[in-house]
Order: C-alpha cells, then structure tokens, then sequence
C-alpha cells in the first residue's frame, strides 16, 4: 500500500500495520515544524509535536489512542499524532497543517 505525502510529492511504499512517523522519517519526510524539532520525544507519543493531517484514507488507520484524543480534541477529526498512527491501508496526508 501507499503513502502519499501531498507537500512533498512523495509517494512511500508501506507494509500494513507500519508506523506513521517511522515510515516519513525513513523517506526524508519532515513532519516537524521548528518547535518539534526542538522538543520532540522520539516518537513516544508524549510531546504531540507530529501533528499531521489526513486528506484520503483515514478509514485504513488505526483507531485513536486515548493520548491522541485529549490532545487532538480541539483539532479536526482527520488530524492524527503520526506516531500513534498504525497504516492499513493507502493513505494521503498533509504534513505540518496549520
């Protein structure tokens, strides 16, 4: 299955089940904005730094973690930490939403 990153213009090959963060770090993309790159736990799930926003697909991911729902709350639906995120299926995403 696919990952498109629409900003980058890059489309990633993933297995089902792979992590988010982990699949965008290993293709170049930067999910980062200048505070996350300052402050950002690893992909622990604990800094909310990974904010990024999916366009198509949010069928084929993992549910919400309970982390991710207290602080996504105020955000969109479609706004997801990418490393809590699981991918099952083709996706689109946008990294670093305003």
């Amino acid at each position: 299955m696919t990952i498109t990153f629409i900003k980058e213009n890059k489309e990633v090959v993933a297995a089902t089940g792979a992590n988010l963060r982990e699949k965008a770090l290993q293709n170049g993309v930067d999910i980062y904005k200048l505070r996350g790159k300052l402050i950002n736990c690893g992909g622990y799930g604990q800094c909310a730094t990974c904010i990024v926003e999916i366009v198509s697909g949010l069928e084929n991911l993992s549910p919400k973690t309970d982390f991710e729902e207290r602080k996504l709350k105020k955000k969109p639906d479609n706004y997801r930490l990418a490393c809590q995120t699981l991918v099952n299926g083709p996706i689109s995403v946008n990294t670093k939403p305003q």
